[in-house]
């Protein structure tokens, strides 16, 4: 399989409800970038602001259960399915279950522990 991976533009921080306000203050208030907050309907993920971060999007996610931030990045790939079979051939299982996605996307984790979420290409 010739399976190509490439950089999203997006890039989540899962950031824990204590630290939420400072954190989006932190990005708006010091560091002066352009901060908005969006709508969100999503079982694990309470609010989410967007940051305009040069070419990409850093979405500031406030999780209710988390107690560290992590960040998860975006990789897109032409064939969804046959990348998912290329992981899967090279011991990558996806872990879907740590947030819900549409069924087109997949989760998976580098051995750090790095979350990615595998989509489309547009």
């Amino acid at each position: 399989m010739n399976v190509k991976f490439e950089a999203g533009i997006n890039i989540a921080i899962k950031i824990p409800k204590n630290k939420y306000e400072k954190t989006v203050a932190f990005y708006r208030d010091i560091l002066k970038l352009e901060v908005e907050e969006k709508p969100i309907d999503n079982p694990t993920v309470s609010r989410t602001h967007e940051v305009k971060f040069g070419n990409n999007i850093i979405w500031l996610d406030c999780v209710d259960n988390y107690t560290h931030s992590e960040t998860w990045l975006q990789l897109t790939v032409p064939d969804v399915g046959e990348a998912t079979e290329y992981l899967q051939s090279k011991g990558v299982e996806t872990c879907d279950e740590i947030e819900e996605l549409p069924e087109d996307m997949h989760w998976i984790m580098d051995p750090a522990g790095t979350v990615f979420n595998i989509q489309k290409s547009q």
